[in-house]
């Protein structure tokens, strides 16, 4: 035998030995439940590595806010979690009768399920933020967080880490207050019952992949702080004001009260959103500027690879709160590659998808929606660009909306109602609007479509009303 062949044997068994030796890159992490965690029996999850022993994973009991007619319904549903690496099997058993219909949802995902009897499977290769649905049922449904694995959990005996290791944890008062230059690690298998207030601090990661428990209000609070990175955990609410350079990465956002909005930003600067998933009994996402003690305008929001579901309103709020006194600046906001899977708001001064309302004497501009899918919603509109004076809300209309581009956005569905732009008077205009590549149910929006009467608005053939004090609106492919 030759030194190549050789060399090449020996290299095969190494590799060999390297990958039964468990050094493998596919991994799969599961978390058990704490006693006393609230749990829910109506599915039964599993899940494992190609051709390794099934892992029961727990099913955790989460509200959910359903509106029939104008009255709020708290509904019981599911939430499960695990991270991995490489390819993972997943199945789910309906312990309330068989499955006729399943879906799993982003629907964008492409994810087929096999279904037998009263249990569906499938495969995962990459991490994801899922629904999944049987008979229709999105109130009783199960959300599913694949995560992917954490590279580093932090040493406990570290003066500078907090560690809450699996477990029920309390807090005096119900608050933990974090302080400056610490990490907080939350284990999968913890929950905490209390906030987490990141206040007046700088230099702070809270990560792990455990939960503030979904009975706690606004879990997570970030106010007058720097440098802050908040990754991987299960909330009801985090809200971001008055701070800087802020990064919300892989956190799960569900809530069933009134007012339950997801993600807040108040008079904040270069707030970064990665791979979030909201369902919200409010507004899932909001950026404002000055409001609830904080000052200023907003500067550099970016929201990416994303998930958002509006049991009640929005699911992309901007503008409508500032400083009518001293007019504020929301300016340079990013929203790209995002699933809206549902909106639901009678109210009609309410609705939207993506929707940008100036008041209090703001400016908002500079304004970029990329990549957005957008599934057959409940109720509501698919855009509302407007100056308006709520008096509800605001002290005075906004000054102005300009520069807002909206690229590759796609509604599939039969429920959006009327979309409005509009302005308010000749001082306060929108300006500048430009939709790329608008398609709904499969047909391109354009100004020289095909079928379009030389007589009609462009937005006609979109159901959006181009309303008085709008100038510049244009659909180009």
């Amino acid at each position: 035998m030759n030194v190549l062949k050789i060399r090449f044997v020996l290299l095969f068994f190494l590799l060999l030995n390297f990958y039964a030796t468990g050094y493998s890159t596919d991994k799969l992490v599961t978390y058990s439940a704490p006693q006393g965690a609230l749990l829910n029996e109506d599915f039964s999850i599993r899940v494992r590595q190609p051709g390794k022993e099934w892992q029961v994973i727990p099913n955790h009991l989460i509200k959910v806010d359903e509106v029939r007619e104008t009255k709020h319904h708290v509904e019981e549903a599911s939430m499960a979690y695990f991270d991995f690496s490489g390819e993972v099997e997943v199945s789910v058993t309906f312990n309330n009768g068989p499955i006729s219909k399943a879906r799993i949802r982003p629907l964008s995902y492409g994810i087929e399920p096999t279904v037998k009897g009263n249990t569906l499977t499938f495969k995962l290769d990459q991490p994801r933020n899922l629904s999944v649905e049987v008979n229709e049922d999105i109130f009783h449904n199960l959300h599913l967080f694949a995560n992917p694995i954490i590279e580093n959990i932090p040493d406990r005996n570290d003066p500078d880490v907090i560690f809450f290791g699996p477990g029920i944890h309390e807090f005096e008062d119900d608050k933990f207050a974090v302080t400056s230059n610490k990490t907080v690690y939350i284990d999968g298998g913890a929950i905490l019952r209390g906030q987490l207030l990141i206040h007046n601090g700088q230099n702070i990661k809270v990560i792990g992949r455990g939960m503030v428990e979904h009975t706690v209000k606004m879990g997570v609070h970030i106010s007058n702080s720097k440098n802050i990175e908040v990754e991987g955990i299960f909330t009801t609410q985090c809200a971001t004001g008055g701070s800087d350079s802020v990064t919300i990465r892989n956190v799960k956002s569900i809530s069933y009260y009134g007012w339950g909005d997801g993600l807040n930003v108040f008079a904040s600067n270069n707030v970064f959103f990665d791979r979030v998933f909201c369902r919200n009994s409010d507004d899932c996402t909001t950026v404002y500027a000055t409001r609830k003690g904080f000052e200023g305008g907003c500067h550099n929001i970016v929201m990416e690879n994303s998930t958002l579901w509006a049991d009640v309103a929005h699911p992309i709020m901007i503008g409508i709160h500032g400083n009518a006194k001293n007019f504020d600046i929301i300016e340079d906001l990013i929203y790209r590659n995002i699933d809206i899977l549902d909106h639901k708001e009678a109210q009609l001064d309410y609705q939207s998808c993506l929707a940008i309302n100036g008041g209090d004497n703001n400016i908002i501009r500079n304004v970029l929606f990329e990549d957005i899918r957008i599934e057959d919603f409940r109720q509501g509109q698919l855009f509302n660009i407007r100056i308006f004076y709520n008096k509800k809300y605001c002290e005075a209309p906004g000054m102005g909306i300009e520069n807002v581009h909206f690229k590759n956005i796609n509604y599939n569905g039969n429920n959006a109602e009327l979309s409005i732009i509009a302005g308010y008077n000749n001082d306060r205009k929108v300006k500048n609007i430009t939709f790329e590549n608008l398609r709904i149910n499969g047909r391109l929006i354009t100004d020289n479509m095909p079928g379009k009467p030389a007589w009609y608005k462009t937005g006609d053939m979109a159901r959006i009303f181009i309303g008085e004090h709008v100038e510049g609106v244009s659909f180009i492919e």
